[in-house]
């Protein structure tokens, strides 16, 4: 996903530098809006996600305090890094979506 993003960035930027006319900057800026709605689907899917993951690991955590077990502290570990991954693939995420409305103010500017 995120080499996705960054492809599509580098693609429209290369875009931007060639054309200024603004039938191919309104195509562009449609282009580039349709990517952005994408983006934001994923990020809320990525977020419902994260959050459920989250809630899991300190669901198990309460166990593995209450019920002190090896399988309930391997299970909190695991979960623990899955959070921590997804975290900063969400952040990531976040980041480049951010950038994303900055290039569309550009086009928008242009226009």
């Amino acid at each position: 996903m995120i080499n996705y993003m960054k492809k599509h960035e580098s693609y429209v930027k290369e875009m931007l530098e060639k054309n200024s006319n603004n039938e191919k900057l309104r195509e562009i800026f449609a282009y580039h809006d349709k990517q952005i709605q994408w983006m934001q689907h994923e990020r809320l899917v990525h977020l419902i996600v994260m959050l459920f993951v989250c809630l899991f690991t300190l669901i198990i955590f309460g166990f593995a305090v209450i019920y002190t077990s090896v399988l309930f502290i391997v299970l909190f570990v695991i979960l623990l890094v899955l959070s921590v991954a997804y975290i900063i693939h969400y952040f990531r995420l976040e980041n480049g979506v951010q950038k994303w409305y900055l290039i569309s103010n550009e086009i928008r500017r242009r226009l």
